[in-house]
């Protein structure tokens, strides 16, 4: 049984079990499915209360709280107890594309070429890690949500604004690989 968890799960079985959260949270506690949303909890318990955007009951949302440290442990459990001991399986002509940027080593989930605590310094971390990490979570809060709250829940509850904001994701995201990715990597 442990050998079958330790496998990746196929999209078939994966994508319905994360499609029958959504529901679930809704009939059992009329609840949105979101991660981002959490960063506003933070901020709301550890400033002060003078800013209006801030101002609210956080305290009845602390069960999404609760569902992002479950996530994390649930991360970190499964990266000491289900660890894949093969190899990432990369395609070869992906491989070729990297090492045109100097990524040779693809043993990890990230390269460390350029996720490491070296490269933060560099102009080329810097815009990965830090300006990187910015935009998306100052994008995330402006469109009112990330992926997983547009994507799986807002979708699913038929929200204009949510199809919207999933269609910029990926059109983000494709100008991104396409486009903006190779000129980073390139500097």
């Amino acid at each position: 049984m442990i050998e079958l968890i330790k496998q990746p799960w196929p999209w078939y079985v994966a994508g319905p079990l994360v499609g029958l959260t959504v529901p679930a949270l809704l009939i059992l506690g009329n609840k949105n499915f979101g991660i981002s949303a959490n960063l506003r909890h933070a901020c709301a318990a550890c400033l002060p209360a003078n800013i209006s955007f801030f101002k609210y009951d956080w305290k009845k949302e602390i069960w999404n709280v609760f569902f992002v440290i479950g996530i994390l442990l649930g991360g970190v459990l499964a990266f000491q107890f289900l660890e894949n001991p093969d190899p990432i399986v990369i395609n070869d002509n992906l491989k070729t594309d990297l090492a045109t940027y100097d990524i040779t080593n693809i043993n990890g989930m990230l390269p460390v070429e350029i996720f490491s605590w070296e490269n933060l310094f560099t102009l080329k971390g810097f815009l990965m890690m830090v300006v990187g990490g910015f935009m998306i979570g100052f994008g995330s809060r402006y469109a009112g949500g990330c992926t997983s709250g547009h994507a799986i829940s807002g979708l699913s509850n038929l929200q204009l604004p949510s199809l919207i904001a999933t269609c910029c994701f990926f059109i983000g995201g494709l100008i991104m690989a396409n486009f903006i990715l190779p000129l980073i990597l390139s500097l």
